[in-house]
């Protein structure tokens, strides 16, 4: 069984930098594509980032690209997203998700608020 709780929001300056994690307590972690998304209040959910069952490739929305990485550690059955140069329009609550495939994903984590301050 996948369980996914985030962790690592909170409030940063535009400009400054956030770490989202993703932990998984299910012995099962490595076998799923990991993913985040967000969604901003009135706005539908957004793709931000994936990345394959070994770490060896990611994807990226155009929004976060250059911006953001994704990376993920199987042993620590944990998936990061490592945030730079956070401007007010990335304020949302970022979710993370994993799935069998890029195009639909099974299970999904409760979410964590980031907030970017002008």
């Amino acid at each position: 069984q996948v369980q996914l709780v985030e962790s690592g929001g909170g409030l940063v300056q535009a400009g400054g930098s956030l770490r989202l994690s993703c932990a998984d307590s299910g012995p099962t972690f490595s076998n799923y594509i990991m993913a985040w998304f967000r969604q901003a209040p009135g706005k539908e959910r957004e793709f931000v980032a994936a990345i394959n069952w070994s770490g060896s490739s990611a994807y990226y929305g155009d929004s976060v690209k250059d911006r953001f990485t994704i990376s993920r550690d199987n042993a620590k059955n944990t998936v990061w997203l490592q945030m730079n140069s956070l401007k007010p329009e990335d304020t949302a609550v970022y979710t993370c998700a994993a799935g069998q495939d890029y195009s639909g994903y099974s299970y999904w984590g409760q979410g964590t608020q980031v907030t970017v301050s002008s």
